[in-house]
């Protein structure tokens, strides 16, 4: 079953970096744990998959991961 979900970016903020957005949203249990699983290709970004750690996720951003759908909002 998929599941949807949003993140609403920090007021005054234009992007949050992906390894951050992971362990904010507890999907990763440490930032460690966050470059792993984008390293094996685990996260998909807007329907690709995104290999780059710190790659900076702005607002209409759509991130997968397994079930999960996050998108970004400002």
């Amino acid at each position: 079953m998929e599941h949807k979900d949003t993140f609403t970016l920090k007021e005054g903020s234009e992007f949050i970096e992906l390894n951050k957005l992971l362990k904010l949203k507890s999907i990763a249990q440490t930032g460690g744990h966050a470059k792993i699983m984008i390293s094996n290709g685990e996260v998909a970004l807007n329907g690709k998959i995104e290999y780059q750690i710190r790659k900076k996720l702005k607002p209409g951003d759509v991130v997968k991961i397994d079930d999960l759908t996050l998108i970004i909002e400002a």
